[in-house]
């Protein structure tokens, strides 16, 4: 089965941005996570936070408009929203470490069934740093990750125990893949929600660890 079956990039980001409530602050990590700022939330208050001290931006600017000054996490040029605030880096990480995070979506190599994840060095890799990924995951009050379900040769990334360096143990509530939605239950994978045009054998068959399937299983919506 192929790797990019399933759902497209926007459509994971999409979806996770519909688990966002009126309110919420939520940071947005480099990769598919940035791309949560593009879906339409309709009329509820999100405010997105990018480590690099950008909080209250929108959706990535239209080409020919862009502020080449403000960026997001992941380098894309950014629109600002009513009420935006450009900060010092150490005020926004201020705002992560005093807990004022609602979500922090970011992406992964790997999320086992306890809820770690592995998000910062792939084996054999020499140098890398953690990064902010440390403070997000120990101060946020929700960790969501998004990540391609397997690998470019067909390999879990939803695995029985990381065998990467662990960003975080414990903490991921929510998992998207071009595949559905899932709960990481400590002793499995809970599939809640099953991409178009997929069935839950082949996401069994590649899924590290036990997969279990929700009482009333749901399919991903996608499009308008």
């Amino acid at each position: 089965m192929s790797g990019s079956k399933g759902l497209s990039r926007q459509q994971m980001a999409d979806r996770v941005a519909r688990e966002f409530q009126d309110g919420w602050i939520v940071n947005l990590g480099v990769g598919i996570p940035t791309m949560c700022s593009n879906t339409d939330i309709g009329d509820r208050d999100i405010t997105y936070h990018s480590e690099n001290g950008v909080i209250g931006y929108g959706g990535v600017a239209p080409e020919g408009t862009e502020d080449l000054n403000l960026v997001n996490a992941g380098g894309q040029n950014v629109t600002l929203k009513p009420g935006a605030a450009v900060v010092h880096h150490a005020d926004s990480f201020g705002v992560i470490r005093g807990g004022h995070i609602d979500a922090t979506v970011m992406g992964a190599y790997q999320v086992s069934m306890g809820g770690d994840f592995a998000n910062w060095k792939l084996k054999g890799q020499k140098g890398g740093g953690i990064g902010g990924a440390m403070d997000l995951a120990a101060c946020a009050k929700r960790v969501f990750i998004i990540l391609e379900h397997v690998t470019r040769d067909g390999k879990p990334r939803l695995v029985t125990a990381c065998d990467l360096p662990v960003t975080a143990r414990g903490v991921v509530t929510l998992v998207a893949t071009n595949y559905g939605l899932f709960e990481p239950t400590g002793s499995g994978f809970r599939l809640r929600e099953i991409a178009p045009g997929l069935t839950v054998d082949e996401i069994r068959a590649v899924t590290g660890g036990t997969l279990s399937v929700a009482d009333r299983l749901g399919t991903v919506a996608v499009g308008g």
